[in-house]
């Protein structure tokens, strides 16, 4: 029985080292505290890269509130690796609430964002999305690499 209650110290210990070394960004985000989070990069729109808005606005980030409360994501950026930055203005991400930033053309509206650029921003070949707040605090990161067309992060 003593070595029982040794062993599982032990185990768990090696488990938690485990789960550690296999965390995505998105995981040691929530892990240190943070209550958002970018859930998903849909980096590659279907069909041909001509530019059109609709193919534009199928190029998109998503970020998710993972608390119970509303968060004010006013001056908030979301960034690629060559400084294509977003910049929210007035804005709260509803409790448990998804919002999504598409690169082209649109109305904003509480669930979607529109970053109004004229060409794509992310990589298909492989980029890293960085979301910062307003004190340019990174809150999270997510890098992709390879093909398909999305990465849940």
């Amino acid at each position: 029985m003593r070595k029982l209650r040794f062993a599982v110290p032990a185990a768990l210990a090696t488990l938690t080292l485990a789960m550690g070394l296999v965390m995505t960004s998105s995981s040691q985000a929530l892990a240190a505290g943070h209550r958002i989070q970018i859930h998903e990069i849909f980096f590659n729109s279907p069909g041909p890269d001509h530019g059109s808005n609709s193919s534009l606005n199928h190029e998109w980030v998503q970020l998710h509130n993972t608390s119970g409360h509303r968060i004010a994501l006013t001056g908030w950026t979301l960034r690629d690796t060559s400084h294509h930055v977003y910049k929210f203005g007035t804005y709260k991400i509803k409790a448990h609430g998804f919002v999504t930033i598409h690169t082209g053309r649109g109305s904003n509206i509480q669930t979607d964002r529109f970053w109004n650029h004229g060409w794509y921003v992310w990589n298909n070949d492989g980029d890293t999305a960085t979301l910062k707040d307003n004190s340019g605090n990174r809150i999270d990161r997510c890098s992709y690499s390879g093909s398909g067309s999305h990465v849940f992060c």
